[in-house]
């Protein structure tokens, strides 16, 4: 458990010592406010729930900015190399590399709780379906983010790393459209797949197990393909 924190806190602060998770940053929560100024004034209603699929909208394209440089940079640089011969283990790197960006994710979260607090100052929102939507935000970005890792894991270019998380981020978000056009187990295999479908009850305040499910079984089998290509890449070294 040492190693993996120690990992965590290096990746944290490498991305506050780069302007990466600055302008990440600024960028999701200029979206966000504004998302935010601009569906409160439209349906002038005290709810968190468009901002909360806007979130995940907005997740399609900085997942892949936060972890496209994870494993890939450290592959081009040589230091990934390094730290395989460390007394570190493979499960170790991934996981600590894991919670570094994610960390990065829920520090972005957090400031965002201004806008239910706002909300709560204003006006009397139903506080379940907030932290319900909350919590779909937090599992859908856990998953989002080892897809992310996953996809830095198979190349040195962190471009390459970037697009690639990107398209299979996309195909889930769009499997369930993808369902719809296609008939019987294929259809049922794309709608299962669905980021959509598992995450769309959050925000009306319905926790389903069977989605909480489906976000740590996305996570953890990411994590666990990212730790096979470090233990390949470690035989092939």
């Amino acid at each position: 458990m040492g190693n993996i924190w120690a990992i965590a806190q290096r990746e944290l602060r490498s991305y506050f010592v780069s302007p990466v998770a600055y302008v990440v940053m600024a960028l999701f929560l200029l979206i966000s406010g504004f998302l935010f100024s601009l569906i409160l004034g439209v349906s002038n209603e005290a709810s968190m729930r468009p901002l909360f699929g806007n979130f995940a909208v907005i997740f399609l394209f900085i997942v892949p900015a936060l972890t496209m440089r994870l494993l890939a940079e450290e592959q081009r640089t040589g230091t990934l190399e390094l730290m395989l011969t460390a007394p570190v283990r493979d499960y170790e790197l991934v996981l600590g590399k894991f919670l570094g960006v994610f960390l990065l994710l829920l520090i972005m979260l957090a400031i965002t709780l201004v806008y239910p607090a706002m909300l709560l100052l204003a006006g009397n929102p139903d506080r379940g379906p907030i932290a319900a939507g909350y919590l779909g935000v937090i599992l859908q970005g856990a998953a989002f983010l080892s897809i992310g890792l996953l996809a830095s894991s198979l190349t040195q270019n962190q471009i390459i790393a970037a697009l690639l998380a990107f398209v299979i981020l996309l195909l889930l978000w769009l499997a369930d459209a993808l369902g719809n056009f296609t008939q019987g187990r294929i259809g049922d295999l794309f709608r299962f797949l669905s980021i959509t479908r598992h995450y769309d009850e959050f925000p009306r305040g319905v926790i389903d197990t069977r989605d909480v499910v489906y976000f740590i079984t996305v996570t953890a089998a990411a994590l666990f393909f990212t730790v096979q290509s470090v233990t390949a890449r470690r035989w092939r070294g």
